[in-house]
C-alpha cells in the first residue's frame, strides 16, 4: 500500500510541476481525439438522420451492423487500417502509417458507428409529430437535417461527447497506427502502457490521473445535457 501511496504522491508532484513531457502527451491526445471526433461527427450525424427518417430494404441489417461495429475491438480497427496504410498496400504511398493522421483515421472510424447509432436512436425517440410535420411542410431529405439538429441538439451533442470519450481512452488502434513515437504520436493511453512496462509507474499514474479527470469531465457534461434534453 505504501508503494502505491508513494507513487501517487510522486505522480501528483509531476503534474503540479507541469512536467513538459506529460503535458505534451496530454496535448497530443486531446488534439488527436478532438480532430477525430470532429470528422466523425460531420459524417455520422447526417448519416444517422438519413437512416432514421427513411424506410428501405435492409434497414434492420444496417442497424444490426452498427450495433456490431460499436462493440468492435480497437485492435481490430488498428489491424484493418494497418493493412490499408502499410507500405505494401494501395494507400502506402501516402506515408500515413505512424503519423497523427493515421491515429485520427483509426479513432474516427472507431467512434463513427457510435455517433451514427446514437443519432438514429435520438431521431426515432423524438416527438412523434416532428417528422410528419416537417414532411407535410414539404421538407426534402436535406432540409430535414437542420430542423432535427435544432430540436435534438442536446442529445446529439451528448452522442458527440460520448464519441470523444471513447476516442480519448482508445489504446489499441493508437498503438498500432501511431507507433507510440515520442513527441509525435504518443498518447496518454499508449504512454501509460509503455511507461508502466518500463517500470516508470509514477509517470504512468500521472497520465492515468489526467485521463481520469477527462473521463469525469466527459461524464459530467453528459449528465448536464441529459436533463435539458429530457426536459
Amino acid at each position: 500500500m505504501s508503494y502505491f501511496t508513494d507513487a501517487l504522491i510522486s505522480a501528483t508532484e509531476l503534474l503540479l510541476q507541469f512536467n513538459p513531457e506529460i503535458y505534451l502527451i496530454v496535448w497530443t491526445s486531446l488534439k488527436i481525439a478532438l480532430i477525430a471526433t470532429m470528422f466523425a461527427a460531420v459524417l455520422a450525424i447526417p448519416i444517422g438522420i438519413i437512416i432514421a427518417v427513411n424506410s428501405f430494404i435492409g434497414k434492420s441489417m444496417v442497424l444490426q451492423l452498427l450495433h456490431t461495429l460499436m462493440a468492435m475491438p480497437t485492435v481490430m480497427i488498428g489491424l484493418i487500417f494497418y493493412g490499408l496504410l502499410s507500405r505494401r498496400s494501395a494507400f502506402g504511398d501516402f506515408g500515413l502509417l505512424y503519423t497523427e493522421s493515421a491515429v485520427i483515421i483509426g479513432e474516427a472510424s472507431l467512434i463513427l458507428p457510435i455517433i451514427i447509432n446514437m443519432t438514429v436512436v435520438a431521431v426515432q425517440s423524438a416527438d412523434a409529430r416532428l417528422l410528419p410535420t416537417l414532411q407535410s411542410l414539404g421538407a426534402s431529405q436535406t432540409q430535414l437535417i437542420l430542423p432535427l439538429l435544432r430540436e435534438l441538439r442536446y442529445v446529439i451533442l451528448a452522442a458527440v461527447i460520448t464519441g470523444f470519450g471513447r476516442a480519448i481512452g482508445e489504446v489499441g488502434a493508437a498503438m498500432m497506427l501511431g507507433g507510440n513515437i515520442q513527441g509525435a504520436t504518443r498518447t496518454m493511453t499508449t504512454a501509460i502502457a509503455l511507461e508502466t512496462s518500463k517500470g516508470d509507474f509514477e509517470l504512468g499514474l500521472a497520465l492515468g490521473i489526467v485521463l481520469l479527470i477527462i473521463a469525469f469531465t466527459v461524464n459530467f457534461l453528459l449528465q448536464q445535457l441529459s436533463p435539458k434534453y429530457n426536459g
